[in-house]
């Protein structure tokens, strides 16, 4: 066995820091001599030049099968120097941390421009505190990244050259229904018009003894869910309507749809507009059915399953449909009209972004953007339907989501490091690409390590806009709801025509908590370094002004938030 007895280090300019151990026994196979020790029989050890992830290697080459008796039975000089050769490098790592700075000893700077391939073939939501200033300040002003800024304002200002918001050709309605033929054959043309909500009542065949949801794949797939499905299975018969020896059940949509973004505060929302006694929400909070499940998406990353069929959403809505369907067969015109008014709604933040499934269904892309978008099919079942967006600073919402999905190693170093990344890929996507292409991109988005597209606020908006009339939009900043929730419910309440509230209903929706708070540990972590919230405010800066030039709203530039 040969053991390192001699030790030396060498700081060398610029990126070659490099650390030597000597080895007075002769070489050992595989290593390269030592430049820095003329010429002797030396092992060079070298530091990893990632940032925070100093790595000094002590090499003991054992040949043979000895054991770690052997080991220990070193003479006392050898022990001696192992001992001291560790010292150094603990006092070099220690110095390392102690200046907490990444300036100047043995790191470069953590990002090297390298190519990416040009051709690249996530419960949602936020609550108001988090637009509160948080007043944490980071440990170390990190230099480094400061310097990396003019690189990536070059990678930015490549982006910014190449966006061009064009209008999207829509698919015609046979094109549609070829996509999608059984949830043609279900969902009606029509609805009840003594319904605000859109209802129908269709044939039930199923016998008394028949589980109605025996095979909805909410249910099936998700344990979570099962105690809300035996409710409905115990209302279920009381609520069937019989004519002609035949039962029938009322089936409904939502009217209205809360449709994103994630991490603005669609939750805290949502929680506080179940509370008025006119709207009832699906049984599920997301069932992310028009974005997801109807593809037979659970989770991108695990692959397809089996789709789920259009009657597996329409059971989330039927304890509303009960309550509408006892309105309608109510004897009193009070109790009818009381019922009549029940609003249905629906709130998967994923509603308005993420057409990720798009690739795997249809083929017949132009130049790489997405032939039908999820706002293609709701329009032509419900083309009055009332859509409400909630927003927020989009570099925030980034942080935020960060935050809330990274599983481990988060930091402010950690997210700056994911950001630059997402750009980069970003970047070679426009190279060759439109920016709708990009967006919709899914091997991109799944590539990015941040969700940077879900920000880019105006690409999705004009898309939908080329469906919906903007009348039928309440687009609303997370920013303002926090600072007034009030004023924000009134607003909801009157673009849904909503009833009045008493006055300790208004008091218990506006006055409870704020719903899904960042957790404590996530508020340890602070904010974000200040360039890395100048980079995403330079990205974000185009998208944000186009948005607020289409809603007249210079409030959604965020300039000032």
């Amino acid at each position: 066995m040969r053991h390192c007895i001699n030790c030396c280090i060498q700081l060398l300019p610029n990126n070659e820091y490099k650390q030597h151990v000597g080895c007075g026994e002769g070489p050992l196979r595989g290593h390269p001599e030592c430049p820095a020790c003329k010429g002797e029989n030396k092992i060079v050890l070298r530091v990893d030049g990632k940032q925070m992830n100093l790595l000094a290697v002590l090499e003991v080459r054992a040949e043979g099968n000895e054991s770690w008796g052997r080991f220990l039975r070193f003479k006392k000089g050898k022990r001696c120097s192992l001992v001291f050769g560790l010292m150094i490098m603990t006092l070099v790592m220690a110095s390392y941390i102690l200046s907490g700075a990444h300036q100047e000893l043995l790191i470069s700077s953590p990002f090297h421009y390298g190519a990416f391939p040009s051709n690249p073939s996530l419960t949602d939501g936020e609550n108001p505190s988090d637009t509160k200033e948080h007043h944490h300040q980071p440990s170390v002003n990190n230099i480094s990244y400061v310097k990396d800024y003019a690189s990536i304002k070059l990678i930015i200002n490549s982006i910014t050259a190449r966006i061009e918001f064009t209008t999207r050709q829509l698919p015609d309605i046979e094109d549609l229904k070829k996509q999608e033929l059984h949830m043609f054959s279900v969902i009606p043309n029509k609805f009840l018009p003594n319904s605000k909500s859109p209802c129908w009542y269709e044939e039930f065949t199923g016998r008394n003894t028949t589980d109605p949801y025996l095979t909805n794949s909410y249910v099936l797939y998700s344990k979570r869910f099962r105690s809300t499905f035996d409710a409905l299975r115990k209302a279920f018969w009381g609520h069937l309507s019989h004519a002609s020896g035949k039962h029938f059940r009322l089936r409904c949509l939502p009217r209205f749809y809360i449709i994103g973004q994630p991490k603005c505060g669609t939750t805290d929302l949502y929680d506080r507009l179940r509370l008025h006694p006119e709207v009832k929400f699906s049984a599920i909070k997301e069932p992310h059915w028009w974005t997801r499940k109807r593809f037979g998406i659970v989770r991108l990353r695990d692959g397809l399953r089996d789709r789920y069929p259009v009657e597996d959403y329409l059971d989330l809505f039927d304890l509303a449909a009960h309550q509408i369907h006892q309105g309608l067969q109510a004897g009193s015109a009070q109790e009818q009209s009381r019922m009549t008014r029940i609003i249905i709604g629906e709130a998967s933040a994923s509603t308005m972004w993420d057409n990720n499934a798009w690739t795997f269904f249809y083929d017949n892309s132009t130049d790489g953007e997405p032939p039908f978008l999820t706002q293609d099919f709701i329009h032509a079942f419900q083309p009055d339907a009332k859509l409400i967006v909630m927003l927020r600073d989009p570099v925030e919402r980034l942080y935020s989501d960060y935050l809330y999905f990274a599983s481990s190693n988060k930091s402010a170093d950690d997210f700056h490091e994911k950001v630059t990344e997402a750009l980069q890929l970003f970047e070679n996507c426009m190279l060759d690409y439109s920016l709708r292409a990009c967006v919709y991109n899914n091997t991109l988005n799944n590539a990015m390590p941040v969700r940077l597209q879900v920000g880019l606020y105006a690409v999705y908006l004009l898309d939908w806009l080329t469906v919906f009339n903007k009348e039928q939009f309440l687009i609303l900043r997370l920013e303002d709801h926090a600072s007034n929730v009030k004023y924000t419910m009134h607003r909801v309440f009157q673009f849904l025509n909503l009833g009045p509230l008493g006055e300790k209903q208004e008091t218990l929706m506006t006055k409870s908590p704020a719903s899904n708070t960042r957790r404590p540990e996530d508020r340890n972590l602070g904010p974000m370094w200040p360039v890395t919230q100048r980079i995403l405010q330079d990205f974000y800066g185009p998208f944000n002004t186009r948005l607020a030039q289409v809603l007249a709203d210079e409030a959604f530039a965020w300039r000032k938030t």
